[in-house]
């Protein structure tokens, strides 16, 4: 980066530090699980002024991913939307209305075809030709189509864009259905999500800005950077469940000392997303539920976010052993002897028997001691 890009930078950011600026690039590829050496490629992406516009277009929702938004720090809204990405349109965050809003969304939609961001919060009515959402005298389903088709990108955020959602759930009276499902023939990234990480959404858009393509993506279409492990994997309270820790009730002596949520309904192990590593709102690990003594209800995870119970509990999908384990190799003398070579079996056979541990205490019948160390 030359002199003459980072005062483009600074009169942009008002008047951030070249340091600082180089640190929201760093973490943007921490996010993407990118190598930070590629930091210079996204500061040069963020400040050219070739970036595609987003058009972001709402559907039935509640604004919740929006508000999510509007909570972001590391950068704050008004760089995000301003200076980082180009925020053509948003009809919350619109100064404009009714007929001056329609011509400026149209406008950036004519001028930038095949180039813009469209992004879509909330689900799309597909019953009665879609009447049950109209905007501007559209249904939604119809404007959905007409932009969509128009894109350089497509991203559905939050649960309700990505495959219904709240809108969607039994009975469904509406036919409310996820974007993807709108624009069969187009690529739709999903970022689910109740609402979903703000940075996730940075992230994927920085990456198509720098790439000039889609992140990595599973057989969802979820970004794996952000959705490629279950929460359990990476839960703070994990230690807690491979030695058989749980909470059994809401305010029990297992619960106040931050034991396992698995028996009060946590669906972590069975939702991809990375919620406890990545926190919200830069709250820290209090701005999401298990964070808080609540267990996770998979509002992420299509098929069980609002459709399984929330406290009964879930499968686990991966036994696997606690982090602690074997050493590989141990000092000796010129040959083993049978006590040590016992003790090297015993410690090998400790290391598999705790990744176990939780299957007799999720299988038994309780016994009252299940909070107790293993």
């Amino acid at each position: 980066m030359n002199q003459n890009d980072f005062e483009r930078i600074q009169e942009r950011l008002g008047g951030v530090s070249r340091r600082d600026f180089m640190k929201i690039c760093s973490s943007l590829a921490a996010t993407m699980a990118l190598s930070t050496t590629v930091a210079p490629e996204i500061a040069s992406a963020i400040t050219s002024p070739s970036r595609p516009p987003v058009i972001w277009l709402h559907g039935s929702e509640c604004t919740g991913c929006s508000m999510s938004l509007l909570r972001a720090e590391h950068p704050s809204l008004e760089k995000l939307i301003f200076d980082m990405i180009s925020m053509d349109f948003h009809e919350t965050l619109s100064a404009g209305a009714g007929h001056q809003a329609e011509e400026a969304l149209y406008k950036s939609v004519s001028e930038n075809a095949g180039k813009f961001i469209l992004v879509v919060e909330g689900a799309v009515p597909l019953k009665n030709d879609g009447i049950f959402c109209r905007i501007a005298g559209h249904n939604f389903v119809d404007t959905v189509k007409e932009i969509g088709d128009k894109a350089g990108a497509v991203i559905a955020i939050g649960s309700c864009a990505a495959w219904g959602g709240v809108a969607a759930m039994d009975p469904n009276p509406t036919g409310c259905v996820g974007v993807n499902e709108v624009l069969s023939r187009t690529q739709v990234v999903s970022l689910p999500g109740c609402p979903p990480n703000p940075y996730n959404l940075l992230s994927t858009i920085i990456h198509y800005l720098t790439f000039k393509k889609l992140p990595a993506l599973d057989d969802e279409n979820r970004p794996t950077f952000a959705y490629g492990r279950l929460i359990h994997e990476h839960c703070e309270r994990r230690p807690h469940f491979d030695n058989g820790r749980f909470a059994r009730k809401f305010g029990d002596d297992g619960h106040r000392q931050g034991y396992c949520l698995y028996y009060l309904g946590c669906k972590g192990p069975v939702t991809y997303a990375n919620c406890s590593t990545s926190q919200f709102g830069d709250a820290g690990s209090g701005c999401w539920p298990v964070g808080i003594g609540h267990p996770c209800f998979g509002c992420a995870e299509k098929g069980v976010g609002f459709n399984v119970p929330q406290f009964t509990t879930s499968p686990v999908l991966h036994a696997t052993p606690a982090a602690g384990h074997a050493p590989i190799s141990v000092e000796r003398g010129e040959g083993a002897s049978a006590g040590s070579a016992a003790l090297m079996a015993g410690a090998v056979g400790a290391a598999i028997g705790a990744g176990v541990v939780f299957t007799a205490k999720l299988g038994g019948k309780e016994s009252g001691n299940e909070n107790k160390e293993a």
